[in-house]
């Protein structure tokens, strides 16, 4: 797969969850048991339930579709932690991009009890059975909007949301952003993100970010899809 960054802009996306019997996790059954435990020790809110990856995206015209199968998450932790080495296999997730009136932007700086503790991006989760409808398709939609909620304590009436989809693939993750915009600035944004993880008994994040542009980009901090996102977004400033 091509591992260079590229961001396009859909009007819509449509997801389906398919069956898939992927063979990396058969094979490396000792190696995820054992990095289970590493990842696990000392964050008893850590529970290995079921998560959705990409097993197919494609794009026509001004829609992406994306292909999903189940797996247990503990599965997922060890094909990370083995740096991808299934290059079949995307993770690929819905992300609001959160905003201020005044254009800047908001990011979350994860807690210590998660799996990714000291990054810094944007409310997201890897879809999950709870996103998926009867049909199977996979609300992404939906997915957005509750991360926001369980991250943020942002509910769907503070914000607006974008129609619009960007879709940043750099292999083997791809977000797939809507444009999130709140009626403040992005300090009293933080501000009121960062009373409502006070109130939270068991916060995902332990701060906000302010972004406001390109010499607010953290190499250190944040996932390769954001900086490139960022730099996108700056560039056409």
């Amino acid at each position: 797969m091509n591992r260079e960054p590229r961001i396009r802009r859909v009007t819509r996306v449509e997801a389906f969850c398919r069956p898939f019997d992927w063979d990396w996790p058969k094979q490396n059954r000792d190696f995820i048991a054992e990095n289970w435990k590493r990842r696990t020790a000392g964050k008893p809110q850590m529970f290995n339930g079921r998560v959705l990856l990409l097993q197919d995206v494609q794009f026509e015209q001004d829609l992406c579709r994306n292909i999903y199968f189940e797996v247990d998450y503990a599965d997922f932790l060890g094909w990370i932690d083995r740096d991808y080495p299934d290059p079949a296999i995307a993770n690929g997730f819905a992300m609001g991009a959160l905003r201020g009136s005044d254009g800047a932007f908001i990011c979350g700086v994860m807690g210590n009890g998660t799996t990714n503790a000291g990054r810094v991006y944007f409310a997201a989760g890897t879809p999950d059975p709870s996103d998926l409808r009867p049909d199977g398709t996979v609300d992404l939609a939906t997915s957005l909007t509750r991360e926001l909620a369980e991250e943020t304590g942002l509910s769907e009436g503070d914000y607006h949301v974008d129609d619009e989809w960007i879709i940043v693939q750099r292999w083997p993750t791809i977000a797939l952003l809507r444009m999130v915009t709140l009626p403040m600035t992005a300090e009293e944004g933080a501000a009121r993100i960062r009373a409502n993880i006070a109130a939270q008994d068991e916060p995902e994040l332990e701060d906000v970010r302010v972004v406001r542009g390109a010499e607010d980009i953290d190499p250190e901090r944040m996932p390769l899809f954001l900086q490139s996102f960022f730099g996108w977004v700056f560039d056409q400033r």
